[in-house]
């Protein structure tokens, strides 16, 4: 037995940069395992169709109704956030910082390609993704690549489906970081991702600068081969490390997946070097199959994070429903209080005395009795369940006024009759945090990841490309070749619906 496990961990040894990479991973996604743990307990709220599935369950109520108020909220703040970050056509702005750039026709050349982008690359489905993880986790993250796709015609010909940068999400599940660190940019950040066997073929085999992925995959099949005479137990005794998501390490390397761990900072090597703003990738937890510089201008990861109520001394933020399940738990209780007293009072329980012959409780039921016996219904009272419906609409309320939720958006306003300035000065101040934290989300998140949408343009744009811009002399829209000269500036872009949607309804209002 001991040589089996000798030669196993030889086959499946790790490297160097393997070893420290997955075991940072490891880590820090341990650390967080209580974060996760409450996550889930808020998923199962959110997607409940009866008590059964979350805590309420340890209840003895024989009713297992739940009221989705959880959901009514995280639907109501991802409609509101989602139109009032794209209210209109014209979202997004440039802004020069220097003379040389701030020409009127550069503004709108960008500007029309990066919306063109945005609507063809579907920007805002992605944005959709993050708002919900911006709800559900108080975090969201996007990063950004180029991408470029073809597609064959009827005739056989290849054709560009399409050339340009493009958004990713990144689940708040499959990241972790150092959060005592100052910022989230100072920080190292590690991103996990499951790929088949079959993605990372066509990877290597379409760009050559990803030809590392046929080594990974060699490495994998020799593992495979060798490991065929081996025992699933031989196997659990020699290694000490799993996957994510995986019964065991063994199934994991048996199957069609690949584990991908990238690693995107600073570190520390063992002759006392420091390594400054390298992309390490790992395969499987044993392979390092690429390590070299982060590929952006600034030398920083081009992944970007936001969040919704921030801790001090955490970088891990707290999402606007995480304090409100305790609150959905005691709606349901309620709820469920109130239907079992509701079945006792239309089917109470009934008190026989003496002696009387079997019956069944029904309309014109007959009973026989002696001269002793008599049934009788238990008293009841209606009043807790009074109390028990006002209970919960006074939950439901606080519970929409917590999160921030824009109650005016919802048709909720307050009783009485008001001047107009009076109701735009109601409004203004019931809509404010709403309206903080859909800005904190623009200038966090999707600035950031804008400029490093056009930030990829620059480094990966070779053939010019045909769009539809506005000419301002005609005032209509005409067809131009954009070259990657023409998108570079000094400047950034700006998405500003949301600011737009708030100046728009103080205009209004006023």
């Amino acid at each position: 037995m001991a040589n089996k496990v000798a030669e196993i961990q030889e086959i499946v040894g790790q490297d160097a940069g393997a070893y420290w990479v997955s075991n940072l991973w490891d880590t820090y996604n341990h650390q967080r395992r209580t974060w996760i743990e409450q996550k889930k307990e808020l998923r199962d709220y959110i997607f409940a169709t009866d008590t059964r599935t979350t805590s309420n369950s340890a209840l003895p109520w024989k009713n297992s109704t739940t009221l989705p108020k959880l959901c009514q909220i995280r639907d109501n703040l991802h409609s509101n956030y989602l139109s009032a970050i794209f209210p209109n056509e014209d979202w997004l702005q440039w802004e020069s910082f220097s003379e040389e750039d701030d020409d009127k026709e550069k503004a709108q050349v960008i500007e029309e390609y990066m919306a063109v982008k945005c609507r063809r690359s579907g920007y805002r489905n992605v944005v959709s993704r993050a708002l919900y993880d911006y709800i559900d986790y108080g975090n969201a993250f996007l990063t950004a690549s180029f991408e470029s796709r073809h597609k064959l015609s009827p005739m056989g010909q290849k054709m560009v489906d399409y050339v340009g940068p493009i958004s990713h999400r990144i689940s708040p599940l499959d990241i972790v970081f150092d959060p005592t660190a100052e910022s989230f940019e100072q920080s190292f950040k590690i991103v996990r991702s499951l790929k088949t066997i079959g993605e990372l073929q066509l990877l290597a085999e379409q760009d050559p600068d990803q030809s590392f992925w046929l080594d990974a995959l060699a490495k994998r099949y020799e593992i495979r081969q060798k490991l065929g005479g081996y025992s699933v137990e031989d196997f659990d005794k020699a290694v000490g490390y799993s996957a994510d998501g995986f019964g065991s390490f063994y199934e994991y390397l048996m199957s069609d997946y690949v584990e991908v761990l990238e690693f995107y900072g600073d570190y520390h090597t063992c002759d006392g070097e420091v390594q400054q703003g390298r992309l390490v990738t790992v395969v499987d937890r044993t392979t390092e199959v690429r390590n070299t510089d982060i590929p952006t201008y600034s030398g920083k990861a081009p992944i970007r994070h936001v969040g919704w109520r921030l801790r001090p001394d955490n970088l891990w933020a707290m999402g606007p429903l995480d304090n409100l399940v305790g609150m959905q738990y005691r709606i349901d209780h309620l709820e469920n209080l109130k239907a079992d007293a509701a079945d006792l009072i239309v089917h109470p329980p009934l008190v026989i005395r003496g002696e009387v012959e079997a019956f069944e409780w029904e309309p014109n039921a007959e009973i026989f009795v002696d001269a002793d016996g008599s049934v009788t219904e238990a008293t009841k009272s209606l009043s807790g369940l009074i109390q028990a419906q006002n209970d919960i609409s006074i939950l439901e309320d606080k519970m929409e006024l917590y999160a921030g939720a824009p109650r005016e958006a919802m048709g909720i306003r307050s009783p009485g009759e008001k001047t107009a300035f009076e109701v735009s000065q109601l409004q203004a101040a019931a809509g404010r945090i709403f309206q903080e934290k859909v800005t904190s989300f623009e200038l966090m998140l999707l600035e950031p990841n804008l400029n490093d949408m056009l930030e990829q343009t620059h480094r990966n744009m070779t053939d010019s490309e045909t769009l539809k811009v506005l000419d301002n002399e005609l005032d209509i829209r005409v067809f131009q070749t954009i070259t990657r000269d023409d998108l570079v500036g000094d400047g950034v872009i700006h998405p500003v619906g949301a600011r737009h949607f708030a100046e728009q309804a103080r205009f209004v209002q006023e």
